[in-house]
This record gives C-alpha cells, structure tokens and sequence, in this order.
C-alpha cells in the first residue's frame, strides 16, 4: 500500500452498489472515474460553489486528460473513501490527484490524475478561474499544508 499524500487531501466518502459492479462482482473499471468526478464535484461544493451556480457564470469545468491506475478489486458494499487533492492550479486549469480506498482496511484501490480546463458554457472556449474561486483552493490547500502536522 502507497503512502498517502501528507497534506490530507479532501476526502468523499461513498458506498459501493449493484449497479457499479460488473458479472464478476466487483466495481467496473469505469465507475472509478465517476467517483472520482464525485469527489471533484464535492470539493467544489466543500469550497462553497456549485457545478449549477459556475455555470450560471459562464463556467464549466470540463476532464481535459485523465489517467487510472487500478490497484485492487472493490466489491458490493464496500465503504469508500476518495480523495480529491489539487496538484497544480493554472490560470484556466486544474490538475487533481486522486485516490480510491477502501474503508476500514486502509487498502488502496485506483489513483489517477485529471487534467480539468475551464471553459466557457456557451462556447467551450478556455476562461480563466475566477479569483474567488482560484482564492478558496489556495486557501484550502494552504490550510491543509498547515493542519499536516497535527
């Protein structure tokens, strides 16, 4: 099992259901990227922004580039943890590094790594991140990096 990144990257918790497993019983490769985009979309909502509320500012966050690695099975009821830590933040882009693991048995299952671009919702032409939103993840990560040592 991998260390885990020390700034105590955001965190979403979630369960494993029927629906996200395949004839062999465990989680389709696909249905990790989902909970990974919903741990995204938590940290934004964990920042005090909504996917609705950007959009309605001319802005969509859209996957760029993405990359998995898969570790070790999930299975039906499997208690989840997924992590959400930004990486690199870019004036019109992010780049999120992601964990997938299972809850009590601390066992990693998938990392990977997203690129997201910020775009126009009318156009899907590159904008630049707000300031206020570009300024919580700053704050956030800062705060993280401080609370490490706790």
């Amino acid at each position: 099992m991998r260390a885990q990144n020390e700034l105590a990257p955001f965190a979403h918790r979630c369960r494993v259901y029927y629906e996200d497993t395949d004839a062999g019983g465990v989680v389709y490769y696909v249905n990790y990227l989902k909970f990974m985009e919903r741990a995204r979309t938590e940290r934004l909502r964990h920042l005090g922004f909504s996917q609705s509320q950007l959009a309605e500012q001319d802005l969509l966050f859209v996957v760029h580039s993405s990359e998995a690695r898969y570790l070790a099975p999930a299975r039906l009821d499997d208690e989840l943890r997924v992590t959400a830590h930004v990486s690199e933040l870019g004036r019109a882009s992010l780049r999120f590094t992601q964990q997938v693991w299972r809850e009590p048995d601390q066992t990693l299952l998938c990392e990977g790594q997203f690129l997201i671009a910020a775009v126009r919702a009318e156009t899907f032409k590159p904008r630049a991140i707000p300031p206020a939103l570009r300024d919580a993840f700053v704050a956030d990560v800062s705060g993280n990096q401080s609370n490490a040592g706790e």
